[in-house]
Protein backbone atom coordinates (compact mmCIF):
# COMPACT_ATOMS: atom_id res chain seq x y z
CA UNK A 1 0.00 0.00 0.00
CA UNK A 2 2.61 2.18 1.00
CA UNK A 3 4.57 1.59 -2.21
CA UNK A 4 1.11 2.21 -4.47
CA UNK A 5 0.68 5.49 -2.50
CA UNK A 6 4.08 6.63 -2.78
CA UNK A 7 4.26 6.08 -6.48
CA UNK A 8 1.30 8.24 -6.91
CA UNK A 9 2.17 10.74 -5.02
CA UNK A 10 5.33 10.58 -7.66
CA UNK A 11 2.58 10.77 -10.60
CA UNK A 12 0.70 13.55 -8.75
CA UNK A 13 4.08 16.11 -8.22
CA UNK A 14 4.77 14.93 -11.92
CA UNK A 15 1.57 15.97 -13.24
CA UNK A 16 1.88 19.30 -11.19
CA UNK A 17 5.13 19.73 -12.73
CA UNK A 18 3.68 19.04 -16.03
CA UNK A 19 0.70 21.49 -15.62
CA UNK A 20 3.03 24.40 -14.31
CA UNK A 21 5.43 23.56 -17.25
CA UNK A 22 2.51 24.17 -19.58
CA UNK A 23 0.95 27.37 -18.34
CA UNK A 24 4.77 28.94 -18.64
CA UNK A 25 4.44 27.65 -21.96
CA UNK A 26 1.50 29.04 -22.39
CA UNK A 27 2.10 31.70 -20.79
CA UNK A 28 5.38 32.26 -22.99
CA UNK A 29 3.45 31.51 -26.29
CA UNK A 30 0.63 34.10 -25.05
CA UNK A 31 3.45 36.82 -24.89
CA UNK A 32 4.97 35.85 -28.34
CA UNK A 33 1.72 35.90 -29.84
CA UNK A 34 1.51 39.56 -28.29
CA UNK A 35 4.79 40.21 -29.60
CA UNK A 36 3.62 38.90 -33.24
CA UNK A 37 0.73 41.21 -32.80
CA UNK A 38 2.70 44.41 -32.04
CA UNK A 39 5.28 43.80 -34.89
CA UNK A 40 2.58 42.91 -37.00
CA UNK A 41 0.20 46.53 -35.96
CA UNK A 42 3.68 48.23 -36.25
CA UNK A 43 3.97 46.97 -40.21
CA UNK A 44 0.45 48.12 -41.15
CA UNK A 45 0.92 51.58 -39.03
CA UNK A 46 4.22 52.30 -40.50
CA UNK A 47 2.77 51.43 -43.98
CA UNK A 48 -0.14 53.94 -43.82
CA UNK A 49 1.51 56.86 -41.96
CA UNK A 50 4.39 56.38 -44.81
CA UNK A 51 0.93 55.94 -47.45
CA UNK A 52 -0.11 59.45 -45.94
CA UNK A 53 3.35 61.11 -46.40
CA UNK A 54 3.72 60.08 -49.57
CA UNK A 55 0.75 61.25 -50.67
CA UNK A 56 0.94 64.06 -48.93
CA UNK A 57 4.31 65.33 -50.45
CA UNK A 58 3.37 64.48 -54.20
CA UNK A 59 0.58 66.18 -53.79
CA UNK A 60 2.72 69.32 -52.17
CA UNK A 61 5.56 68.65 -54.61
CA UNK A 62 3.05 68.85 -58.07
CA UNK A 63 0.98 71.75 -56.44
CA UNK A 64 4.84 73.66 -55.89
CA UNK A 65 5.59 72.31 -59.29
CA UNK A 66 2.41 74.35 -61.06
CA UNK A 67 3.20 77.14 -59.29
CA UNK A 68 6.49 77.21 -60.82
CA UNK A 69 5.89 76.61 -63.71
CA UNK A 70 2.78 78.83 -64.38
CA UNK A 71 5.17 81.42 -62.81
CA UNK A 72 7.65 80.94 -65.55
CA UNK A 73 5.19 80.74 -68.50
CA UNK A 74 4.12 84.47 -66.81
CA UNK A 75 7.34 85.57 -66.66
CA UNK A 76 7.92 84.34 -70.14
CA UNK A 77 4.71 86.18 -71.18
CA UNK A 78 5.58 89.57 -69.30
CA UNK A 79 9.20 89.17 -71.62
CA UNK A 80 7.68 89.02 -74.83
CA UNK A 81 5.02 92.10 -74.03
CA UNK A 82 7.88 94.38 -72.83
CA UNK A 83 10.08 93.21 -76.48
CA UNK A 84 7.18 93.72 -78.27
CA UNK A 85 6.26 96.73 -77.16
CA UNK A 86 9.84 98.20 -77.36
CA UNK A 87 10.24 97.09 -80.65
CA UNK A 88 7.03 98.55 -81.75
CA UNK A 89 7.20 102.16 -80.49
CA UNK A 90 10.38 103.23 -83.15
CA UNK A 91 7.93 101.77 -86.08
CA UNK A 92 4.63 103.81 -84.73
CA UNK A 93 6.76 106.91 -84.43
CA UNK A 94 8.20 106.31 -87.80
CA UNK A 95 4.46 105.33 -89.24
CA UNK A 96 3.33 109.26 -87.94
CA UNK A 97 6.42 110.85 -89.18
CA UNK A 98 5.80 108.70 -92.81
CA UNK A 99 1.65 109.40 -92.65
CA UNK A 100 2.51 113.28 -91.75
CA UNK A 101 5.05 113.58 -95.43
CA UNK A 102 2.20 111.66 -97.25
CA UNK A 103 0.02 114.23 -95.85
CA UNK A 104 2.18 117.49 -96.43
CA UNK A 105 2.77 115.86 -100.16
CA UNK A 106 -0.77 115.66 -100.83
CA UNK A 107 -1.10 119.09 -99.59
CA UNK A 108 1.79 120.52 -101.97
CA UNK A 109 -0.01 118.30 -105.00
CA UNK A 110 -2.98 120.15 -104.55
CA UNK A 111 -1.38 123.28 -104.11
CA UNK A 112 0.90 122.44 -107.50
CA UNK A 113 -2.06 121.68 -109.59
CA UNK A 114 -3.98 124.81 -108.57
CA UNK A 115 -0.54 126.75 -109.77
CA UNK A 116 -0.34 125.42 -112.77
CA UNK A 117 -3.93 125.18 -114.13
CA UNK A 118 -4.99 128.82 -112.57
CA UNK A 119 -5.08 132.11 -114.08
CA UNK A 120 -2.73 133.45 -116.37
CA UNK A 121 -2.63 136.74 -114.36
CA UNK A 122 -2.12 135.34 -110.93
CA UNK A 123 0.06 132.15 -112.14
CA UNK A 124 3.33 133.41 -112.03
CA UNK A 125 2.33 134.69 -107.97
CA UNK A 126 1.42 131.47 -107.16
CA UNK A 127 3.88 129.35 -108.96
CA UNK A 128 6.57 131.06 -107.51
CA UNK A 129 4.59 131.13 -103.43
CA UNK A 130 4.80 126.87 -104.32
CA UNK A 131 7.91 126.50 -105.97
CA UNK A 132 9.08 127.96 -102.27
CA UNK A 133 7.43 125.79 -100.49
CA UNK A 134 8.07 122.88 -102.39
CA UNK A 135 12.12 123.80 -101.62
CA UNK A 136 11.21 124.34 -98.03
CA UNK A 137 9.52 121.20 -97.50
CA UNK A 138 13.09 119.59 -98.81
CA UNK A 139 10.89 117.05 -100.92
CA UNK A 140 14.37 114.72 -101.67
CA UNK A 141 14.46 114.24 -97.62
CA UNK A 142 12.72 110.37 -97.10
CA UNK A 143 12.59 109.24 -93.26
CA UNK A 144 14.72 105.42 -92.83
CA UNK A 145 12.83 102.66 -92.65
CA UNK A 146 14.43 99.69 -91.25
CA UNK A 147 14.50 96.52 -93.08
CA UNK A 148 12.79 93.14 -91.86
CA UNK A 149 15.62 91.66 -90.81
CA UNK A 150 17.06 94.70 -88.92
CA UNK A 151 14.17 94.18 -86.23
CA UNK A 152 13.11 91.83 -84.13
CA UNK A 153 11.67 88.43 -85.16
CA UNK A 154 10.21 86.81 -81.74
CA UNK A 155 10.44 82.91 -81.21
CA UNK A 156 10.76 80.86 -78.07
CA UNK A 157 13.33 78.44 -77.31
CA UNK A 158 11.99 75.71 -75.32
CA UNK A 159 14.84 72.75 -74.66
CA UNK A 160 13.08 69.23 -74.30
CA UNK A 161 15.74 68.00 -72.77
CA UNK A 162 13.98 69.46 -69.77
CA UNK A 163 11.39 66.84 -69.55
CA UNK A 164 14.10 64.08 -69.45
CA UNK A 165 16.10 65.77 -66.67
CA UNK A 166 12.66 65.81 -64.69
CA UNK A 167 11.82 62.53 -65.62
CA UNK A 168 14.93 61.24 -64.29
CA UNK A 169 15.16 63.41 -60.86
CA UNK A 170 11.33 62.29 -60.80
CA UNK A 171 12.03 58.45 -61.13
CA UNK A 172 15.24 59.01 -58.53
CA UNK A 173 13.19 61.44 -55.86
CA UNK A 174 12.09 59.91 -52.96
CA UNK A 175 12.70 55.79 -51.04
CA UNK A 176 10.55 53.83 -49.09
CA UNK A 177 12.99 52.81 -46.13
CA UNK A 178 11.87 49.21 -44.30
CA UNK A 179 14.60 49.54 -41.38
CA UNK A 180 15.72 53.36 -40.04
CA UNK A 181 19.43 53.46 -39.63
CA UNK A 182 19.61 54.66 -36.34
CA UNK A 183 17.73 53.05 -32.96
CA UNK A 184 17.19 54.46 -29.44
CA UNK A 185 18.87 52.16 -27.43
CA UNK A 186 18.90 53.12 -23.70
CA UNK A 187 17.27 55.27 -20.92
CA UNK A 188 18.66 55.97 -18.12
CA UNK A 189 16.99 57.95 -15.36
CA UNK A 190 17.98 60.68 -13.66
CA UNK A 191 16.96 63.01 -10.98
CA UNK A 192 14.21 65.01 -13.22
CA UNK A 193 15.63 63.95 -16.69
CA UNK A 194 16.54 60.76 -19.03
CA UNK A 195 19.72 60.02 -20.34
CA UNK A 196 18.81 58.86 -23.65
CA UNK A 197 21.63 56.74 -25.78
CA UNK A 198 20.64 55.92 -29.59
CA UNK A 199 23.20 53.35 -31.55
CA UNK A 200 23.81 53.14 -35.92
CA UNK A 201 22.10 49.82 -36.87
CA UNK A 202 23.17 49.81 -40.49
CA UNK A 203 26.55 49.34 -40.87
CA UNK A 204 26.79 50.97 -44.23
CA UNK A 205 25.49 54.61 -42.64
CA UNK A 206 27.73 56.93 -42.40
CA UNK A 207 25.98 59.72 -39.92
CA UNK A 208 26.95 63.35 -40.15
CA UNK A 209 24.55 63.90 -37.23
CA UNK A 210 21.40 62.90 -35.13
CA UNK A 211 18.18 64.94 -34.26
CA UNK A 212 16.24 63.22 -31.20
CA UNK A 213 12.69 64.26 -30.50
CA UNK A 214 10.21 63.39 -27.86
CA UNK A 215 7.20 64.38 -26.71
CA UNK A 216 4.54 64.05 -23.36
CA UNK A 217 1.41 62.61 -24.86
CA UNK A 218 0.33 60.82 -28.11
CA UNK A 219 -1.66 64.00 -28.93
CA UNK A 220 1.12 66.35 -28.70
CA UNK A 221 3.44 66.86 -31.50
CA UNK A 222 7.19 65.99 -31.40
CA UNK A 223 9.71 68.51 -30.34
CA UNK A 224 13.19 69.00 -31.15
CA UNK A 225 15.10 68.27 -27.92
CA UNK A 226 19.13 68.18 -29.16
CA UNK A 227 20.76 67.84 -32.72
CA UNK A 228 24.73 67.10 -32.88
CA UNK A 229 26.52 64.52 -33.68
CA UNK A 230 26.61 62.74 -30.11
CA UNK A 231 25.27 59.48 -29.27
CA UNK A 232 23.72 60.35 -25.92
CA UNK A 233 21.71 63.45 -24.55
CA UNK A 234 20.37 64.42 -21.20
CA UNK A 235 16.75 65.54 -21.29
CA UNK A 236 16.19 67.93 -18.26
CA UNK A 237 12.84 69.45 -17.35
CA UNK A 238 11.08 65.59 -17.36
CA UNK A 239 8.41 65.14 -14.77
CA UNK A 240 8.74 62.35 -12.79
CA UNK A 241 6.51 58.91 -12.86
CA UNK A 242 5.30 60.43 -16.31
CA UNK A 243 6.11 58.47 -19.97
CA UNK A 244 7.61 60.27 -23.06
CA UNK A 245 7.75 58.79 -26.14
CA UNK A 246 11.07 59.55 -28.32
CA UNK A 247 12.57 58.68 -31.66
CA UNK A 248 16.21 59.63 -33.18
CA UNK A 249 16.72 59.75 -37.05
CA UNK A 250 20.19 60.67 -38.75
CA UNK A 251 21.49 62.78 -41.69
CA UNK A 252 24.39 60.95 -43.65
CA UNK A 253 27.81 62.68 -44.36
CA UNK A 254 27.32 65.31 -46.92
CA UNK A 255 24.00 64.88 -46.92
CA UNK A 256 20.62 67.69 -46.45
CA UNK A 257 17.71 65.12 -45.94
CA UNK A 258 17.19 63.23 -42.44
CA UNK A 259 16.78 59.58 -42.07
CA UNK A 260 13.62 57.71 -41.08
CA UNK A 261 12.59 58.20 -37.56
CA UNK A 262 13.19 55.22 -35.42
CA UNK A 263 10.71 53.16 -33.95
CA UNK A 264 9.30 55.49 -31.12
CA UNK A 265 9.84 54.12 -27.73
CA UNK A 266 8.91 55.43 -24.21
CA UNK A 267 10.92 56.37 -21.45
CA UNK A 268 10.45 57.60 -17.79
CA UNK A 269 11.95 58.39 -14.48
CA UNK A 270 10.59 57.82 -11.07
CA UNK A 271 13.55 60.14 -9.90
CA UNK A 272 12.34 63.61 -8.58
CA UNK A 273 14.58 66.76 -9.77
CA UNK A 274 17.02 67.99 -7.85
CA UNK A 275 16.26 71.66 -6.41
CA UNK A 276 17.78 74.02 -4.83
CA UNK A 277 16.16 75.18 -1.28
CA UNK A 278 14.40 78.83 -1.68
CA UNK A 279 14.54 81.59 0.43
CA UNK A 280 18.91 81.95 1.11
CA UNK A 281 19.37 85.94 0.60
CA UNK A 282 22.43 85.65 -1.79
CA UNK A 283 21.26 83.14 -4.57
CA UNK A 284 18.37 83.72 -7.05
CA UNK A 285 16.58 80.60 -8.53
CA UNK A 286 15.38 80.03 -11.43
CA UNK A 287 11.27 78.67 -11.88
CA UNK A 288 12.59 74.58 -11.72
CA UNK A 289 15.04 75.93 -9.15
CA UNK A 290 17.42 73.60 -10.60
CA UNK A 291 19.39 76.97 -11.19
CA UNK A 292 21.24 79.31 -8.81
CA UNK A 293 22.77 82.55 -9.49
CA UNK A 294 24.63 83.75 -6.90
CA UNK A 295 23.31 87.77 -6.82
CA UNK A 296 25.00 90.93 -5.83
CA UNK A 297 23.87 90.63 -1.96
CA UNK A 298 26.90 90.70 0.28
CA UNK A 299 25.25 88.15 2.36
CA UNK A 300 26.98 85.25 1.83
CA UNK A 301 26.74 81.59 2.99
CA UNK A 302 26.17 77.57 1.88
CA UNK A 303 22.94 77.28 -0.51
CA UNK A 304 22.06 73.51 0.05
CA UNK A 305 19.46 71.63 -2.24
CA UNK A 306 15.91 71.25 -0.55
CA UNK A 307 15.93 67.46 0.32
CA UNK A 308 18.86 64.99 0.46
CA UNK A 309 17.52 63.80 -3.08
CA UNK A 310 21.30 62.71 -4.13
CA UNK A 311 21.86 58.69 -3.68
CA UNK A 312 24.80 56.83 -3.84
CA UNK A 313 24.71 55.11 -7.32
CA UNK A 314 23.79 58.38 -9.36
CA UNK A 315 25.86 60.59 -10.73
CA UNK A 316 25.24 64.21 -9.33
CA UNK A 317 26.45 66.89 -12.14
CA UNK A 318 26.94 70.60 -11.50
CA UNK A 319 27.49 73.28 -15.16
CA UNK A 320 27.85 76.38 -14.22
CA UNK A 321 29.14 79.74 -15.53
CA UNK A 322 31.98 81.73 -13.81
CA UNK A 323 32.11 84.64 -12.12
CA UNK A 324 35.11 85.36 -9.65
CA UNK A 325 36.50 82.45 -7.84
CA UNK A 326 37.64 83.06 -4.08
CA UNK A 327 39.87 79.80 -2.14
CA UNK A 328 36.36 79.33 0.50
CA UNK A 329 34.29 78.40 -2.95
CA UNK A 330 32.64 75.15 -2.97
CA UNK A 331 30.78 72.55 -4.81
CA UNK A 332 30.02 69.17 -3.43
CA UNK A 333 27.52 66.88 -1.06
CA UNK A 334 27.45 66.57 2.77
CA UNK A 335 25.49 64.33 5.25
CA UNK A 336 23.31 67.49 6.77
CA UNK A 337 22.21 70.90 6.48
CA UNK A 338 24.11 73.21 8.89
CA UNK A 339 23.31 77.21 8.96
CA UNK A 340 26.48 79.25 9.48
CA UNK A 341 29.30 77.76 7.61
CA UNK A 342 30.18 80.03 4.25
CA UNK A 343 31.46 76.68 2.29
CA UNK A 344 31.54 73.26 2.19
CA UNK A 345 35.08 73.13 3.32
CA UNK A 346 34.16 71.25 6.12
CA UNK A 347 33.75 67.87 8.31
CA UNK A 348 31.14 65.46 6.66
CA UNK A 349 31.29 67.00 3.48
CA UNK A 350 33.23 66.57 0.63
CA UNK A 351 33.53 69.06 -2.46
CA UNK A 352 35.62 70.95 -4.94
CA UNK A 353 36.50 74.15 -4.81
CA UNK A 354 36.67 76.56 -8.22
CA UNK A 355 40.79 76.31 -8.27
CA UNK A 356 40.27 72.66 -8.48
CA UNK A 357 41.16 72.22 -4.79
CA UNK A 358 39.75 69.07 -3.67
CA UNK A 359 38.59 68.52 0.23
CA UNK A 360 37.24 65.86 2.55
CA UNK A 361 35.55 66.64 5.65
CA UNK A 362 37.67 70.04 5.32
CA UNK A 363 40.77 68.82 4.75
CA UNK A 364 42.14 69.52 1.32
CA UNK A 365 43.30 66.72 -0.82
CA UNK A 366 47.24 66.73 -2.54
CA UNK A 367 45.60 65.57 -5.79
CA UNK A 368 43.74 68.39 -7.33
CA UNK A 369 41.23 68.58 -10.49
CA UNK A 370 41.45 71.52 -13.09
CA UNK A 371 40.29 75.21 -12.04
CA UNK A 372 36.58 75.09 -12.66
CA UNK A 373 35.46 76.78 -16.08
CA UNK A 374 32.21 78.38 -18.03
CA UNK A 375 31.01 75.56 -18.95
CA UNK A 376 32.09 72.85 -17.64
CA UNK A 377 31.04 70.05 -15.55
CA UNK A 378 31.99 68.48 -12.32
CA UNK A 379 30.35 64.95 -11.38
CA UNK A 380 30.48 63.26 -8.35
CA UNK A 381 29.85 59.44 -8.10
CA UNK A 382 29.75 57.19 -5.00
CA UNK A 383 29.70 53.76 -4.38
CA UNK A 384 28.63 52.52 -0.80
CA UNK A 385 31.98 50.49 1.24
CA UNK A 386 30.87 49.53 4.40
CA UNK A 387 33.68 48.51 6.96
CA UNK A 388 31.58 47.82 9.93
CA UNK A 389 28.19 46.65 10.95
CA UNK A 390 25.48 49.27 10.14
CA UNK A 391 22.46 49.94 12.58
CA UNK A 392 20.17 52.83 13.79
CA UNK A 393 22.95 54.16 15.92
CA UNK A 394 25.28 54.25 13.27
CA UNK A 395 28.68 52.30 12.77
CA UNK A 396 31.80 52.38 10.90
CA UNK A 397 30.62 53.54 7.11
CA UNK A 398 32.45 53.97 4.05
CA UNK A 399 31.95 55.84 0.49
CA UNK A 400 33.89 55.47 -2.50
CA UNK A 401 33.67 59.04 -4.08
CA UNK A 402 34.81 59.80 -7.63
CA UNK A 403 34.82 63.41 -8.93
CA UNK A 404 35.69 64.63 -12.34
CA UNK A 405 36.14 68.01 -13.61
CA UNK A 406 37.72 68.91 -17.07
CA UNK A 407 38.50 65.22 -18.67
CA UNK A 408 40.01 64.42 -15.41
CA UNK A 409 38.99 62.84 -11.80
CA UNK A 410 40.26 62.12 -8.38
CA UNK A 411 39.04 58.98 -6.51
CA UNK A 412 39.02 58.69 -2.79
CA UNK A 413 37.15 56.47 0.08
CA UNK A 414 34.89 59.10 2.66
CA UNK A 415 34.68 57.48 5.80
CA UNK A 416 31.74 58.61 8.12
CA UNK A 417 30.52 57.58 11.44
CA UNK A 418 26.59 56.50 10.35
CA UNK A 419 24.64 55.11 7.13
CA UNK A 420 23.80 57.07 4.48
CA UNK A 421 21.14 56.55 2.04
CA UNK A 422 20.92 60.18 0.98
CA UNK A 423 22.73 62.87 0.88
CA UNK A 424 22.28 67.05 0.17
CA UNK A 425 24.58 69.14 -2.17
CA UNK A 426 26.09 72.34 -2.04
CA UNK A 427 27.43 75.46 -3.37
CA UNK A 428 29.20 78.54 -1.80
CA UNK A 429 30.19 81.76 -3.86
CA UNK A 430 32.08 84.52 -2.80
CA UNK A 431 31.34 86.73 -5.55
CA UNK A 432 28.39 87.53 -7.53
CA UNK A 433 28.29 86.10 -11.36
CA UNK A 434 28.39 82.31 -10.42
CA UNK A 435 25.44 80.77 -12.01
CA UNK A 436 25.14 76.88 -11.06
CA UNK A 437 22.74 73.96 -12.64
CA UNK A 438 22.42 70.79 -10.67
CA UNK A 439 21.16 67.15 -12.28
Amino acid sequence: MEAAEAEVRLLLQEARESIEAARSYRRELQQRLRGLHQAREQIKDSATLTRDVLEQHFSDLKGTLKKLLDERLMSLLQEVDVIEQESIKPLDECQKLIEHGVSTADDLLREGESAVDGDVGQQNEKLCNFTKKALHIQLDSLPEVPSLVDVPCLSAQLDDCLLTILKNQIFRHGTVASRPPVQLEEFVEKPGGILVRWCKVDEDFVPQDYRLQYRKSAASPFEDVYVGSETEFMVLHIDPNVDYQFRVCARGDGRQEWSPWSVPQIGRTTLVPHEWTTGLEGYSLSSRRNIALRNDSQSCGVLYSKAPTYFCGQTLTFRQTVGQPDRRDSLGVCVEQRNGDDSLQRDKAVCISTNGAVFVNGKEMTNQLPAVTSGSTVTFDMEVVQLGPCSNEGGNFKLRVTISSNNREVVFDWVLDQCCGSLYFGCSFSYPGWKVLVF
